[in-house]
């Protein structure tokens, strides 16, 4: 899943493809690069940051989703959004995957444009918001209370007609959780794999694998390999990734790699 910011502040790329034409290149250049999925969000979610109005999404994203679908792009394209009109507006633009950071918690209405539209969604775990989710969060049992969070919001997709086939899960890196909570939930990935529903995985570029490594953003490329690998062994079936040309290679050696367990 290559990641498309159309945004001003996202923690990595923010500004790069703020513009139509930059984010429509981009995501062409994303494809060539060998993304099966493409992300894109108009809101940055990153820690401290604030929230934008649902006109302000929608001014960022529709028309990107738009051209690409005019540019014969025909992978699918998720949209990163955690309200329910972005996702109804970017589904009948040609969107075909809602990526909400929320896990259905934001918008009372997410899960009905959902079932309506009969599309995948992925639920991910955030503890808090984005503005104040990096602040001291705590767990008494990390792999617990997402696992539970995560089934919950799946069992409440689907009393609310979303077809179990259409959930994906990801448990939030980055997303209120400490350093070493990022490392447990790679090192106990698996656990997630008994709900039985895909594993989406985004560590792209994270803080902590800046942490561990004393890499600035932009040179987190071998950290983010490395997590990318541990995740895929330990169950992960979609990473979420900046660098999408690069990280196909590494998927590529640890998928051969697994072919011979």
């Amino acid at each position: 899943m290559g990641i498309l910011n159309v945004t001003p502040d996202s923690f990595s790329d923010g500004g790069k493809y703020h513009s139509t034409n930059a984010a429509v290149e981009k995501g062409i250049q994303l494809v060539k690069d060998g993304a099966d999925v493409l992300d894109i969000g108009g809101e940055s979610t990153r820690p401290e940051s604030d929230a934008v109005t649902t006109s302000q999404e929608l001014e960022r994203v529709i028309p990107v989703i738009r051209e690409l679908r005019d540019k014969k792009i025909n992978i699918p394209i998720s949209i990163d959004t955690n309200k329910s009109e972005v996702a109804r507006i970017a589904i009948e633009s040609g969107a075909n995957i809602v990526n909400d950071v929320s896990g259905l918690t934001m918008d009372k209405k997410m899960v009905e444009v959902v079932a309506s539209k009969n599309v995948p969604i992925v639920l991910m775990h955030m503890k808090g918001l984005p503005k104040t989710m990096q602040r001291k969060p705590l767990y008494n049992n990390i792999i617990l209370e997402i696992y539970n969070f995560l089934k919950s919001q799946a069992n409440f997709a689907i009393n609310n007609g979303v077809k179990s086939k259409n959930i994906i899960i990801d448990p939030g890196i980055g997303f209120g959780k400490t350093v070493n909570d990022n490392f447990e939930l790679l090192a106990k990935l698996k656990e997630f794999t008994k709900m039985n529903f895909p594993i989406l995985i985004g560590t792209s570029r994270k803080s902590f694998i800046g942490e561990i490594l004393k890499d600035p953003v932009d040179k987190r490329f071998e950290g983010t390999a490395a997590s990318i690998a541990i995740s895929i062994l330990n169950g992960a079936k979609i990473v979420r990734v900046h660098d999408v040309l690069e990280m196909k290679k590494v998927c590529k050696i640890v998928d051969k790699t697994m072919e011979m367990c």
